[in-house]
């Protein structure tokens, strides 16, 4: 089965309809040549209703860390995007309830072997972090992110880039003025290595 043939079944996955509120509406973006990899949390209301992954306010500071613009970032053959839930979970009383348990076991489990390109997979959030990181994951996610050096070169934890964590940017301002302007570098450095194949 090609990777084509994988994502449109996950694009037209019904199995958690009854469970969400607003439906089932998979949001994904996957390519086999991409060399970054970005496994959020789940596709929130704007991109539900767009299907467009990262098109808010928490996609535009996601680029602004990553150091490229919107024709880089939904270029499929530069990133591709995968959260660890693929539609909307709905709304909670703090945020976004949390992604469907059996998404990524499903769907990870299939698509992640199929990209063979992926150098750098960015784990954006606790979810990502304690799926793709089990037991070598700190007991939180300031710790774990603290520590990123030690999940290179296969993976960066990273905070969510939401509004809502704000406050954690600040009290752990050393995330953009250490870890951001490297990744920013790196992430030029993939990028170019791609153009020059």
């Amino acid at each position: 089965m090609t990777i084509n043939s994988i994502v449109q079944q996950a694009r037209n996955c019904t199995l958690c309809e009854t469970q969400l509120t607003n439906g089932c509406r998979p949001v994904l973006r996957v390519s086999g040549s991409a060399p970054i990899l970005i496994i959020g949390q789940a596709p929130g209301k704007r991109a539900h209703e767009s299907g467009i992954p990262w098109g808010d306010p928490s996609g535009d500071r996601l680029r602004q860390w990553l150091g490229v613009d919107k024709s880089q970032f939904y270029n499929d053959d530069l990133f591709s995007i995968l959260p660890m839930g693929l539609c909307y979970p709905g709304k909670g009383k703090s945020g976004d309830l949390p992604p469907m348990a059996r998404c990524a076991p499903l769907w990870h489990e299939r698509l992640r072997p199929e990209l063979n390109n992926a150098q750098l997979t960015l784990l954006v959030g606790q979810y990502a972090q304690n799926y793709y990181l089990g037991k070598t994951a700190e007991k939180t996610l300031t710790a774990t992110v603290e520590n990123w050096e030690k999940y290179l070169p296969s993976y960066l934890p990273m905070p969510h880039p939401s509004p809502r964590n704000r406050p954690w940017l600040k009290r752990n301002h050393w995330f953009e003025t250490r870890i951001v302007p490297w990744l920013s570098v790196y992430i030029q450095q993939l990028l170019m290595k791609e153009k020059a194949k």
